[in-house]
């Protein structure tokens, strides 16, 4: 595994700490007035989500994890499961439903996501950063509202309520971004 010096951490990177696998959260560079620099590191842990806040001088060294990404198919749940199958190899995987968090709702049927493996060990899964949903829900457009920034509420088919544009209805298809969790266009 290489070695990285503690001011070289980045938010996203993977480290092996303490005998176990932490992404950095948040990372901030601290220069106090007195004494060297350091790096105020937000780590969660990849197996069991546990939060932990460390200080890294630039002298010490931490070991960088490269995760292996694969590309899956979604399935079906099952007992609050997730399976998902490699498209190459057709090698079916298990994951816990609550590894997706909030983001759950917006795995569709077929839908190819990314996970990272950590030798044979799925760690993490993300969902492709736009998906498509139909508007079920929302309110009728009132005339002379069109401030740049008025949205208003409407219900996706899946469940989630988004802010969306005055000129949205219902029944209409809308591109949703699964990092924000606000509509992005017009579908």
């Amino acid at each position: 595994m290489p070695k990285i010096n503690g001011n070289e951490i980045r938010p996203g990177n993977v480290l092996e700490h303490n005998g176990g696998l932490w992404s950095a959260v948040k990372v901030d560079h601290v220069k106090p007035g007195k004494g060297g620099a350091f790096a105020q590191v937000e780590l969660r842990n990849l197996r069991n989500g546990s939060k932990l806040n460390e200080r890294f001088r630039s002298a010490d060294k931490v070991d960088r994890v490269r995760l292996e990404q694969k590309d899956q198919q979604f399935l079906y749940e099952n007992d609050g499961m997730l399976i998902f199958m490699d498209a190459e190899t057709y090698e079916q995987i298990e994951l816990p439903a609550d590894i997706l968090g909030e983001r759950r709702p917006f795995l569709q049927d077929g839908m190819t996501i990314t996970v990272e493996f950590y030798e044979s060990e799925a760690l993490n899964a993300t969902l492709p950063q736009k998906v498509v949903c139909k508007v079920v829900e929302t309110e009728p457009v009132v005339k002379g509202q069109t401030a740049a920034n008025s949205f208003k509420p409407a219900v996706l088919d899946n469940g989630v309520k988004v802010m969306v544009p005055p000129f949205v209805g219902p029944d209409e298809d809308i591109v949703v971004n699964t990092e924000t969790m606000e509509y992005a266009e017009r579908a």
